[in-house]
């Protein structure tokens, strides 16, 4: 995995490679494979996580279908820019 650094700004570099483990599932790998998991723990964590998913795909065809509202949207707070100077204020 590889993270590009951009005017050595390292902080967002450590965001970004968070955020591509975390999409990997590497941190969901580590946590795993930290302690023994027994056989029937294993299969009773799967059955549960394949629950999870089908009440997921379910509640998602349902809100496409119109049974369910849709989840309300985040808001994105605003990012504040430096203003761009114009070709007319420069001259």
């Amino acid at each position: 995995m590889q993270v590009i650094v951009r005017d050595n700004n390292v902080d967002q570099a450590l965001r970004v490679l968070k955020k591509k483990m975390q999409r990997e599932g590497i941190f969901r790998e580590l946590r795993a494979r930290r302690s023994y998991e027994k056989p029937s723990e294993r299969r009773a964590r799967e059955h549960a996580d394949a629950i999870s998913r089908a009440r997921k795909l379910a509640r998602k065809q349902a809100q496409r279908e119109g049974l369910l509202p849709a989840p309300k949207k985040k808001a994105m707070p605003a990012r504040s820019r430096p203003a761009m100077p114009s070709a007319s204020q420069g001259e």
